[in-house]
């Protein structure tokens, strides 16, 4: 991820703007796409409250298949590789690489539940969060109704969505 300055990306070619900004909602460059329509930003707040106001124009259909881009906590994905490095790097952060057997089997056993449950996977921004923390948080979403976890996966998207634009974007 390749940093710049918020005038830089404001005076950025769209697809360029596209490209710079396409990990912050992960696998959908359609936020990105819709912001570079609304430059320029006079911060990146503005940025923000910008992309996260794209996602909660854009309707139920298109808010599940934002969730359901979001990888499993310590899931699948992680074990083959294939997170973007921005989910990569969070969820190393938060010492998901580092779970004992017993953890990792806890996970993919609530990941299954949240899912059968919810029908998408759970997310959670786990920036300031370590495995049991992860572990706890997991245990008690699962206790919600499908549509208060609907709110709860959108409000970390925008949360991940924020720490990641904080990362790229310098002064």
């Amino acid at each position: 991820m390749k940093q710049c300055t918020l005038s830089e990306l404001n005076t950025m070619a769209v697809d360029a703007f596209v490209a710079t900004l396409a990990g912050i909602f992960e696998h959908s460059p359609w936020v990105a796409e819709s912001a570079a329509n609304r430059r320029p930003y006079a911060s990146i707040d503005a940025l923000h409250r910008s992309m996260s106001e794209t996602v909660e124009a854009a309707g139920i259909s298109r808010q599940l298949t934002l969730i359901n881009a979001h990888p499993e906590l310590a899931g699948k994905a992680a074990v083959r590789g294939e997170l973007t490095a921005e989910s990569t790097r969070e969820q190393s952060g938060a010492g998901l690489d580092q779970c004992t057997q017993e953890e990792f089997d806890k996970l993919q056993r609530l990941n299954a539940e949240y899912r059968d449950k919810f029908g998408f996977p759970f997310i959670l921004a786990v920036r300031g969060y370590d495995r049991h923390g992860i572990i706890a948080n997991f245990e008690s979403r699962l206790n919600n109704n499908r549509a208060d976890e609907l709110r709860a996966s959108l409000d970390e998207i925008y949360r991940i969505a924020r720490f990641r634009l904080d990362e790229l974007i310098t002064a």
